[in-house]
């Protein structure tokens, strides 16, 4: 037995699943070749929106490279009024965007950690 789905249930999941956030990131429109920096606004495992002057058309294909994932090809889903939505051809791990750049290898507990000796903004 299938217990039918509101449309509005569905709407909720989605907005569970996205995370919000402000990325930059490199996207290449695939038929120009042109690279463009934009501004992710929020993230899930199947898309994006963006927030960007540039004047796309739904289903151009894009390259856009992601904080901490990398290169993700997908196709634009709706574009208006500055905003546009990506949705990726295969799914990527949203958390991994918003891990810090370059501090995934550093397991050392913050209290073993070696404290700054100097600071030039605090006299002491």
């Amino acid at each position: 037995m299938t217990i039918p789905v509101s449309p509005n249930s569905l709407e909720s999941q989605e907005a569970r699943a996205r995370d919000s956030l402000f990325l930059l990131a490199d996207l290449t429109i695939e038929d120009t070749g042109g690279q463009h920096k934009v501004k992710v606004r929020n993230l899930s495992a199947g898309g994006m929106m963006v927030e960007s002057d540039l004047e796309v058309t739904q289903g151009q294909s894009i390259v856009v490279n992601l904080r901490n994932i990398g290169p993700v090809r997908g196709e634009i889903a709706w574009a208006r009024s500055g905003r546009f939505g990506v949705a990726f051809n295969r799914p990527v791990n949203p958390k991994l965007a918003r891990k810090p750049v370059g501090t995934a290898a550093d397991d050392t507990p913050r209290y073993l950690r070696t404290p700054l000796t100097h600071s030039p903004s605090f006299t002491r």
